[in-house]
Formats: C-alpha cells, sequence, structure tokens
C-alpha cells in the first residue's frame, strides 16, 4: 500500500529556532525541524505576539488636561476664585500691567518681593496726574514715594491707607487679595467675560453689606489657572498684564530715602491723560 508523502520539511535556520526557542510554557529545542503546516501557525503567532506588543506603546490620554475646568465646575465662582487667589498669595514676581481709564494709557510696575514686601510703581498717581508716586509695604508699614520728596510712611498696612493719599492701584495685590481668599468674607462672586486681552478666568466680586471701610471695591477680578493676575476693573480703571512677569528680587526696595514730610494728596487716580503718561 501506498503511503502519502509528508509535506517537505523547512530547511534548519539557526536564527528562525532561535526565535521559537520559548512560546509561553513550550519549549523547542534548537535544531528542531518544522514541516510546513507548523511553522506556518507559529509564525503567524509570533506576528501576533508583536502587534500586541507595539499596541501597548500608545499615548495614555493625560487626566490633568480636564482638571481645571473639572474643578471649576465642582466648587463654583466663589471656591473657584479663592483657590486661584490662594495660589497667587504664594507668587513673587515683578510684572508691568497696562492701566487704562479714562485716557491715554499708562504701565504700572508690580513687584512681590521673596520676602513678602511689595512695591507698586504708578504713573501719575498723585496731584491730579502731574506726579508719579510708589507704595512700598514693608514689615514696618506702607511708604508712599515720589521724586524730591522722598518716602513718607502712610500706613501700618495696605489696608489702612488713609483715602486722601490712596491711589488704590496696589490694593488687589496686597490687601484686597486677602478677602477674595476668605470664604467668610461678605462678598458677592459670580462668573465674568474675559476682559480684554486677559488670559484666564474673571469673576465679577461685590461686597454684600454696606459698611464705611467694605474690605473691597466691587470689580472684575482676573487670575490664570496657575494663580497670576491677569487683570483687574474697578473704580480707579482696568489693569492688564502686559507681558510674562520676571523673577522677584530678594526685597522690594525703597524708592528713595525715608521722610518726615507730608505724603502726596490723591483722593484717587485720575484718568490718565497724554501730558502724564509715563511720568
Amino acid at each position: 500500500m501506498a503511503v502519502p508523502r509528508s509535506d517537505p520539511l523547512v530547511p534548519d535556520n539557526g536564527r528562525v529556532n532561535a526565535r521559537l526557542v520559548r512560546f509561553g510554557a513550550w519549549i523547542v529545542a534548537p535544531g528542531t525541524r518544522f514541516s510546513v503546516k507548523t511553522a506556518y501557525p507559529v509564525a503567524l503567532v509570533t506576528a501576533a505576539l508583536g502587534l500586541a506588543a507595539c499596541g501597548s506603546d500608545a499615548p495614555t490620554p493625560d487626566p490633568s488636561a480636564s482638571q481645571a475646568p473639572a474643578a471649576a465646575a465642582a466648587v463654583g465662582p466663589r471656591g473657584d476664585l479663592a483657590r486661584r487667589v490662594a495660589t497667587a498669595k504664594d507668587r513673587r514676581f515683578t510684572a508691568a500691567y497696562s492701566w487704562t481709564g479714562a485716557g491715554s494709557q499708562r504701565t504700572v510696575t508690580v513687584t512681590l518681593a521673596a520676602d513678602g514686601t511689595w512695591r507698586v510703581d504708578i504713573p501719575g498717581g498723585a496731584q491730579n496726574g502731574r506726579t508719579a508716586v510708589s507704595m512700598v509695604g514693608r514689615a514696618e508699614g506702607v511708604y508712599q514715594c515720589s521724586a524730591g520728596g522722598g518716602c513718607v510712611r502712610v500706613a501700618r498696612a495696605a489696608g489702612t491707607v488713609p483715602a486722601s493719599v490712596d491711589p488704590k492701584v496696589h490694593h488687589p495685590f496686597t490687601d484686597w487679595a486677602a478677602a477674595l481668599a476668605d470664604p467668610n468674607a461678605a462678598l458677592s462672586v459670580a462668573t465674568a467675560p474675559l476682559l480684554p486681552n486677559v488670559s484666564g478666568a474673571c469673576f465679577s466680586v461685590e461686597p454684600t453689606t454696606v459698611s464705611i471701610a467694605p474690605p473691597i471695591e466691587p470689580g472684575i477680578f482676573c487670575y490664570g489657572d496657575d494663580g497670576m493676575p491677569t487683570g483687574f476693573k474697578t473704580k480707579f480703571g482696568t489693569l492688564t498684564l502686559a507681558g510674562a512677569p520676571g523673577p522677584a528680587p530678594p526685597t522690594a526696595d525703597l524708592a528713595g530715602p525715608v521722610s518726615n514730610g507730608a505724603p502726596l494728596n490723591t483722593s484717587a487716580p485720575p484718568a490718565p491723560t497724554a501730558s502724564s503718561s509715563r511720568r
């Protein structure tokens, strides 16, 4: 009786056999010869395993990409603002802000130093826009500095500067931040549209109680997700972050020698004008 001829044998290939030495629990000795019917399925299994391994390298979606919007939705406008301001209170930087009122634009420079001192340079902040002043906060008190007039101590803290010498522009970076971050402060907070050329998120804030000295003036307050103050709009005008912030100095220096003279009068900064710009 004729015996059917078996399939031709695959020639011995050391490199192929080396790859086929182990598949899970199967152990194949080098030099073993496979028939075509055996070798092809083994090759297909090897290819499938290789494709599965390649598929495992697919990038995993970044869960942090949607964390900020989700967190804002969970806590509401008041909680979202408080979170941003709490982060802002830890930031130290030097930054320029465009100050726009009824007249031309001015540049206000804000310095929040590493040691907790601060300084805000305000062009045209006194004498009806004729004189630039710097408000400087140090451990011993708050000073109003002007060219030729030196630095006069006007208050023990930012929130107690007398109205007659208060340009107000420094408040969003100093004492108002504490009120915005305080969950017990008598404030009403709502989400507001972004101010022009401002990034992050903006909030409309108003005191909910009538008092002689409310903790904050009503306005629009804007912060980035990283806590960077990006813009404000209150009675004194609009401040908009102009460019990336720079590093903070170790301390905020006074803009002149300490003086025993009288501070310059200004109950509120006047509307910017072309003549007072960049003084």
